[in-house]
């Protein structure tokens, strides 16, 4: 099948972070305002959050630290700040964003990451925080099948042109460094129940930023075969989060899944044992 494509949380004290960053939790009202100076202040009840020091992502590598923010509690902006007008490309799960003087944006997000996997719902809102120029992380998601049953999505995340991969991660798939991604998915009127239900999260696979899924049963479990199916993944370095959402395949198509193998082959090249095998 056809690759579909997303361009798609006090004292006044420095805290080094990493990725798009985890500012605050719950659905509390949020504001933002920054300057030209790569600085922004996150606004919550009763406190301030200021973040500076970072822009976009470096490439995967061993021998130099991912961007990150530094995050600096009870700060201000000279002059106030502010929030022109957003221009930028589209995102998912946007609570607000700014354009600030020098071109560059900032933006708040907020979703359910780490929802219970295999059907669950509840989970705590997290707000996180970016800060980028030029074009998001790219999220590639292709749909076809696995063993002509079973529902498989598979794809490769890469930004600015480079896969999005980390170094160390635990046994369960949990990156242990600043560039190691995981990404979350979705299942939407499946065996779980009606709406929106989480499936489970897996990593992006190095060296090529690969990853696939198949929709198997699971230890006794009703699978999480769906009507549609969604992906969320944090953002390289300070970028955004990005996300993709599509239909599920439906019924075995050997046309479709000719195409769709096709397709994998390219994601394949070079990603070794962990690569996603055509089946």
């Amino acid at each position: 099948m056809p690759i579909a494509v997303a361009v798609v949380t006090c004292a006044a004290f420095a805290v080094p972070a990493r990725g798009s960053e985890l500012v605050g939790r719950g659905l509390v009202p949020v504001s933002l305002v920054v300057d030209g100076q790569g600085r922004a202040l996150v606004i919550m009840p009763g406190r301030r959050l200021l973040a500076s020091g970072a822009v976009n992502a470096r490439p995967p590598s061993r021998g130099v630290p991912q961007v990150s923010f530094t995050l600096r509690y009870g700060g201000k902006l000279q002059g106030g700040g502010s929030c022109p007008a957003y221009d930028g490309p589209p995102l998912v799960w946007l609570v607000t964003a700014c354009k600030a003087p020098d071109g560059s944006y900032w933006a708040l997000q907020r979703w359910q990451r780490l929802r219970p996997n295999y059907g669950g719902v509840s989970g705590s809102y997290e707000l996180r925080l970016s800060h980028w120029t030029g074009d998001l992380a790219r999220l590639q998601v292709g749909v076809d099948w696995a063993y002509r049953r079973f529902d498989h999505l598979y794809g490769r995340l890469t930004y600015a042109g480079q896969p999005v991969h980390g170094f160390r991660a635990t046994r369960s798939g949990v990156p242990l460094d600043a560039y190691g991604r995981n990404l979350f998915l979705d299942t939407f009127d499946s065996g779980y129940g009606n709406g929106w239900r989480r499936e489970n999260s897996f990593l992006a696979q190095s060296p090529n930023g690969q990853f696939c899924y198949g929709f198997y049963p699971h230890r006794g479990r009703t699978t999480g075969k769906g009507a549609q199916y969604r992906l969320t993944v944090i953002g390289p370095g300070v970028t955004p989060d990005v996300g993709w959402q599509g239909a599920a395949p439906g019924p075995f198509d050997p046309t479709l899944e000719r195409q769709a193998t096709a397709a994998q082959q390219p994601l394949d090249a070079g990603a070794g044992p962990s690569g996603c095998r055509p089946r």
